[in-house]
């Protein structure tokens, strides 16, 4: 009898060690994060990468074909003349006989990272100093690999390797908040995705930059507690934008020019020289930024012309200049000019159209590049779903090679040349796997299965994941995904959390392990074990199915999104195992503003909400997003009171609302303004602020808190009936 008592507990608490629920310390901290290659660059002879070894004390030199390590190109214990305790990142020199390595590296921005860098030699195995004058940023190789130029302070410098690594100025104007030379101020950072705003020419001749003028720029100052003041330049929708201008630098002559770019543009969103000498290509956005034009001009006698326009009646997608290439004789050019994201194919010297080189209702997701001969070219689309991702390649007569085929999500990263990719793919209930494939598809190595992930979640006790779909009463198809709580009995009535972002071209659903908000569904399986019911569904504006899906939103931001959020939660009720009464929603940044939206779309639906970081008017946000999808609020002032500032009397259900003080993004004045409004008009509401934090809410035990926070707030409302 006792040994039949002491095998039924074991198998009680065999059966509670499954149970226990997922710990916000273990989601906070990655846990549930699948493995991929670390910080992998392709090399240049198209047959090995680089990486950075597991133990981060190494950068490998790793061959496609079989994934092994046939070299190591740097070890932090044997390089000589400076000792470093760590590193954070690298750059490879063209020629690869040096290795830029990172040092004591502090984020900035989004984008952009200050930090010490060290010169490698691999053939000497030693360690140089880039430069002794202070920290360094977006730092590059020439072309030929004897020379970095690199921004401090607003200023441009170069270093030339072959001259016991001499470092000169080469402009003298630059002043944070008044000037920036060769490098991006927030506005183009953070909505422009780029950083470094130098270039230089093929032959290593020259160096191109662009200058940003702030003078006219409103100053925006965030006080923090310990004292200081953080000051920077960010120009509010309608207000001036910085003063873009693009100089070239003859790096033998020292000879500064300026290109005479015409007239009448707003943003110059990409500089980069073609594989042709002295030809730079500039790209240049109106202010509604409906207009995109591509001027080559000569980097020494400094004229452009016109090559390319490319126009919409609503805005160019940023798709169209994030993944250019003008070292070849020809380039690809994402477009959505027939109504879907394609690749149109232009010769680079002359600017001519030779092929669209994919068409139908699906959209090419990600371009990845040509092969040496520019025959195939190679990129992802999500043709059959616009819930999946494949690989494909096409040739230059359209003819298109589908070369990954299980049903779910594909990425890849390619070889110089294209004859390898690294693939990685997953689906709603797969785990990332990364294999190393030929040009043709097939699987020439796994390199990561992520097993030990596998064996963690087999452990726990978790809700089933599946994707859905419904129509609105708007004849609208909406996609969704579905965490069920644990437990899952269709005969009971759960409570349901919606989950949304909502932003213009986002997409949160797919057939892909990375969903959810930590991207891993984690912390709404932890919520599944609680009972809860977690849902997310893309609502019109969102990205994926097109152009006229997307810009359904255009001019009108957080009106048919929040209806659509609405809808899904009128769809949520019909389901026999959902509690109408308790439904709620929420959201971070757009989709906090979104949130606070639909709860005031004014049909009580939801019993409360979450807002993190929410942009509660459009005019406190940056003017190159805001304009982008309503233009300018002296033209659109109706389109901008659509908003929660102008909204939030009718708001139904109770709101917490979540920000940090020291927001460089969504700016703390969002909730400042919406919630002394909401004092004086008698609307409560409950709200947790952090102090010091960003847009990020993150450092320390921050993300532990406000998450607890959320969830304590969320039990008390939907678990208490």
């Amino acid at each position: 009898m006792k040994n039949i008592l002491g095998f039924l507990m074991c198998l009680v608490v065999a059966h509670v060690a499954v149970a226990q629920q997922i710990s916000l310390d273990d989601i906070t901290s990655g846990e549930y994060k699948p493995k991929s290659i670390k910080a992998m660059k392709p090399l240049a002879d198209g047959e090995t990468y680089a990486r950075i070894s597991d133990d981060g004390k190494k950068i490998e030199k790793c061959a496609f074909k079989s994934g092994a390590v046939v070299a190591t190109l740097f070890d932090i214990s044997t390089a000589r003349n400076h000792k470093l305790d760590s590193f954070d990142g690298y750059i490879m020199s063209p020629n690869e006989q040096n290795i830029l390595i990172e040092t004591d590296g502090k984020q900035i921005y989004r984008n952009s990272r200050v930090a010490t860098y060290y010169i490698y030699n691999v053939h000497n195995n030693t360690l140089a100093p880039l430069s002794n004058g202070g920290p360094q940023e977006c730092p590059k190789f020439s072309p030929d690999g004897n020379m970095i130029a690199f921004v401090r302070d607003g200023n441009l410098f170069l270093v030339k390797l072959l001259y016991n690594n001499a470092e000169s100025q080469i402009t003298k104007d630059g002043a944070n908040e008044k000037v920036l030379n060769g490098k991006a101020d927030w506005v183009y950072e953070e909505e422009f995705t780029m950083n470094r705003a130098f270039d230089f020419s093929a032959n290593s001749e020259m160096i191109a930059w662009m200058r940003f003028d702030e003078a006219d720029v409103p100053t925006y100052n965030i006080a923090r507690f310990d004292g200081t003041v953080d000051s920077y330049k960010y120009p509010l929708a309608g207000q001036k934008n910085p003063k873009v201008t693009v100089h070239t630098f003859d790096i033998k002559s020292r000879v500064t020019r300026e290109v005479k770019i015409p007239t009448g543009y707003e943003y110059i969103p990409r500089i980069q020289f073609t594989g042709n000498g002295d030809k730079l290509m500039v790209l240049t956005l109106n202010r509604h930024q409906d207009q995109l034009d591509f001027y080559q001009a000569d980097a020494r006698s400094t004229t452009a012309s016109l090559l390319i326009r490319e126009t919409t009646d609503c805005y160019v997608e940023q798709t169209a200049y994030e993944n250019l290439d003008f070292k070849q004789p020809q380039f690809v050019l994402l477009s959505e000019r027939d109504g879907f994201r394609h690749m149109y194919l232009y010769d680079t010297q002359n600017g001519q159209l030779k092929k669209q080189l994919t068409s139908g209702q699906f959209e090419v997701t990600k371009y990845y590049g040509q092969d040496a001969a520019g025959k195939y070219f190679y990129f992802a689309s999500n043709e059959g779903s616009p819930l999946e991702q494949y690989i494909y390649k096409v040739d230059a007569s359209g003819k298109r090679t589908k070369l990954t085929t299980e049903k779910g999500f594909h990425s890849a990263m390619f070889s110089e040349g294209c004859n390898y990719f690294v693939h990685t793919y997953s689906s709603l209930t797969t785990v990332p796997v990364v294999s190393i494939c030929n040009n043709s598809g097939k699987t020439l190595k796994m390199v990561e299965d992520n097993a030990e992930l596998k064996g963690k979640l087999a452990k726990l006790q978790l809700g089933d994941v599946e994707l859905f779909s419904f129509t609105t009463k708007d004849n609208v198809q909406l996609n969704g995904w579905m965490v069920k709580p644990v437990g899952f009995n269709p005969s009971k009535k759960y409570p349901v959390l919606m989950y949304q972002y909502s932003g213009p071209g986002n997409q949160q659903v797919h057939n892909s392990y990375r969903n959810g908000f930590f991207g891993t569904l984690a912390w709404e399986q932890r919520l599944a074990q609680k009972g809860y019911l977690v849902v997310c569904v893309d609502g019109r504006g969102t990205g994926g199915r097109g152009a006229q899906f997307q810009r359904a939103t255009y001019k009108k931001m957080g009106t048919l999104e929040s209806h659509d959020q609405a809808e899904t939660a009128v769809y949520l009720s019909t389901l026999p195992y959902v509690d109408k009464s308790r439904i709620a929603i929420w959201g971070w940044s757009f989709g906090g503003f979104n949130t606070i939206m639909s709860m005031c779309e004014g049909r009580g639906l939801f019993r409360c909400g979450v807002a993190v970081a929410p942009v509660t008017d459009w005019r406190y946000y940056d003017s190159a997003y805001t304009e982008r999808y309503m233009r300018t609020p002296q033209e659109n002032s109706t389109g901008y009171d659509s908003s929660p500032l102008h909204h939030y009397q009718k708001l139904k259900g109770d709101l917490l609302i979540v920000h940090g003080t020291a927001d460089d993004n969504v700016h703390y004045q969002n909730t400042a303004e919406l919630t002394e409004a909401m004092v004086q008009a008698g609307v409560q509401f409950e709200m947790q602020v952090y102090t010091d934090r960003n847009h990020n809410i993150t450092g320390g035990n921050t993300r532990n808190h406000l998450f607890t926070r959320i969830e304590n707030y969320l039990d008390r409302h939907l678990l208490t009936k």
